[in-house]
């Protein structure tokens, strides 16, 4: 059976278990999402949660931003995280890549509060970077929006695989 098929099935601990990850360290989303069963199908609960997060209150948005690992030199990832740096090839870089990500990393959270987010899936290390060095430079409102924004294409990218496994 598919975990589409058995969306409705799955008892509180397995349905957190699955989507409290797909934001990042944010079971409450998850849980939330609960209380709007039964789900037509996967892209009816993938829209419901992502109204959940839509309706959020900017310190609950500003929480799950500041959930998110700095990229390239945090060691404590969650296994979606892991995945989508290794695949990213953020666990491969150069001294010199390494101390601009960290240099990068201090002055962004410094200047807006939260880490440097995107949805690293399908880019390499140069691009994300290049990014980096771009949006460092928006004021605190653009980025923010930007940051919730890659925060949502991040979930939807987990929801995705959750669903094809």
């Amino acid at each position: 059976m598919s975990l589409e098929n058995d969306l409705n099935n799955l008892n509180r601990d397995k349905f957190v278990y699955l989507f409290g990850e797909i934001f990042e360290k944010t079971e409450w989303i998850a849980e939330k999402l609960l209380e709007y069963k039964p789900f037509k199908d996967k892209d009816d609960l993938i829209n419901k949660m992502f109204q959940i997060y839509e309706a959020s209150q900017k310190n609950d948005i500003l929480d799950i931003l500041k959930s998110h690992p700095k990229l390239a030199i945090e060691k404590n990832l969650t296994q979606y995280s892991s995945k989508e740096q290794s695949l990213a090839n953020l666990k491969n870089c150069t001294e010199a890549e390494y101390e601009e990500f960290k240099t990068l990393n201090n002055e962004y959270e410094k200047k807006f509060g939260f880490p440097f987010i995107i949805a690293v899936k399908g880019k390499d290390k140069i691009e994300i970077l290049n990014n980096f060095r771009q949006r460092i430079n928006n004021d605190v409102e653009l980025e923010f929006k930007e940051a919730k924004s890659q925060v949502k294409k991040i979930a939807l990218f987990r929801l995705n695989e959750l669903f094809t496994k």
